[in-house]
C-alpha cells in the first residue's frame, strides 16, 4: 500500500473539479494506492516529463475526459499527487 502525498498544485486543481468527477477521482485515489498499475487506472509514464524527484512522471485516468499525474517520492511508498483536469489542460503541465 503507498502513501499519497498532495502536492499544492493538486489540491488547487481539484478543488476546481465539477462535483461529477470528485466521486470518481476518490475511487480513482484509493485504487492508485493500492496498486499503481490497477488496470482500470491505464497508467503510463508522461513523455519527455521529469518529477520533482528526477524520476518518471506518470498519467493515470480518472475518466475518459480527466486525468491525474504523479510520482514516486523520495521515500519508499510514497506517490506524489502532481496535477489533476481536463486531459490537455492536464498534461500540459505535468
Amino acid at each position: 500500500m503507498f502513501r499519497l502525498n498532495r502536492a499544492e498544485r493538486f489540491i488547487k486543481s481539484a478543488s476546481k473539479l465539477p462535483s461529477s468527477v470528485l466521486n470518481k477521482l476518490a475511487k480513482c485515489l484509493l485504487l492508485l494506492e493500492n496498486n499503481p498499475k490497477h488496470p482500470s487506472l491505464r497508467t503510463h509514464k508522461v513523455k519527455n516529463a521529469i518529477g520533482t524527484f528526477h524520476g518518471d512522471v506518470f498519467e493515470a485516468y480518472i475518466d475518459n475526459q480527466y486525468r491525474l499525474t504523479w510520482e514516486y517520492g523520495n521515500q519508499q511508498g510514497m506517490i506524489v499527487l502532481r496535477n489533476c483536469g481536463n486531459h490537455d489542460d492536464c498534461l500540459n503541465d505535468p
